[in-house]
């Protein structure tokens, strides 16, 4: 427990100068794949070192400190899983999201952090020139295979946003898709929705194999290139940016919703999914820290406050732009009018 306000104490300075041992205990628990092991019922360290291929003190130590940080719970001196833990790393689970470690974790993030100090001092990151936003940059094409668990709620719940008769016959343009979820999931509610999804070649391939799946590779089409440079088409009813605009400055992403702005039909929609933080940029807790992570991974990009991403849209030519949160993830969607 801290100390009360007005005492002094090293708490914090301690908490953070260890806090990637708790990162590196979770990576080894999922290499390990210790929670799917639990989740079979193998409760003990015996049990569970002979599944793991591990040591039975080697496990002890690492479940201990995993129930200690709230990942398992610990009765009679065996090992059991939170609800959280079973709903997300339990690999049997349909929301596992171990995988997203994969682009989570990636070196472009890794290492832009190891090098903080001399991004602050830049301004941006100091792993290439830009970062994420290098042309074809292969961290997307893992983003696409691996981070859908992670999407698949705000996709469904951006998608309810769309206030549009079931039956209408929409032209959506899902820009920078990526897997591909937010675009499907607009297919899935608008049966007459055609969907032409944006992206590098690569990272396209993830996303028509997602509509193969999601039984909508009929009304999935691609457009393969830079979101800034290769012609949009259009006119489109719906035009979705997901998780992007975050990844440029101010002045880009206001040329971009001008392409955008001009993609769109009379009355078209631009339905936005960003990590917003309030006014102070303090709260919420993962928004307002989710500006380092775009400070270390690209050159000039930003956790935007909804004002600014007003400012943006209506400079852009759109004349009425509303917030609305996607509970309980840690996402909010901007609609915004042309």
């Amino acid at each position: 427990m801290r100390a009360s306000a007005g005492n002094p104490s090293p708490d914090l300075f301690f908490e953070a100068s260890a806090a990637y041992q708790r990162t590196e205990a979770l990576r080894a628990a999922l290499e390990l794949d210790l929670f799917t092991a639990i989740g079979e019922g193998r409760g003990s360290a015996a049990a569970l070192a002979a599944h793991c291929s591990a040591s039975e003190k080697g496990i002890r130590v690492l479940c201990d400190y995993l129930a200690f940080v709230g990942f398992l719970s610990k009765e009679s001196g065996c090992y059991a899983l939170t609800p959280d833990s079973a709903a997300f790393l339990d690999r049997r689970s349909p929301a596992y999201m171990g995988g997203t470690l994969e682009f989570l974790h990636t070196d472009t993030l890794r290492k832009g952090y190891a090098n903080l100090a001399a991004a602050v001092r830049k301004g941006g990151t100091v792993q290439s020139p830009g970062g994420l936003t290098d042309p074809e940059h292969p961290d997307w094409v893992r983003f696409a295979k691996v981070m859908a668990p992670m999407m698949a709620l705000p996709a469904q719940l951006a998608a309810q946003l769309i206030d549009r008769p079931l039956d209408a016959r929409l032209e959506v343009l899902d820009i920078a898709a990526g897997h591909g979820l937010y675009g499907i999931e607009v297919a899935k509610r608008f049966p007459g929705a055609q969907i032409h999804g944006l992206d590098w070649p690569r990272v396209l391939e993830v996303a028509q194999e997602n509509a193969r799946l999601a039984g909508i590779a009929q009304r999935y089409y691609t457009i393969a290139g830079s979101a800034f440079e290769v012609p949009l088409g259009g006119e489109y009813d719906v035009v979705l940016i997901p998780n992007f605009l975050h990844h440029f400055g101010v002045e880009t992403c206001t040329a971009f919703l001008r392409r955008v702005h001009k993609a769109l039909k009379p009355g078209g929609l631009a339905l936005t999914v960003e990590f917003v933080p309030n006014e102070d940029r303090l709260s919420p807790p993962f928004p307002a820290t989710f500006a380092l992570a775009m400070l270390v991974a690209t050159a000039d990009g930003d956790a935007f406050t909804f004002a600014e991403l007003d400012r943006m849209f209506r400079n852009a030519g759109f004349s009425r732009n509303t917030l609305h949160a996607l509970e309980p993830s840690a996402q909010q969607a901007i609609l915004s009018h042309k």
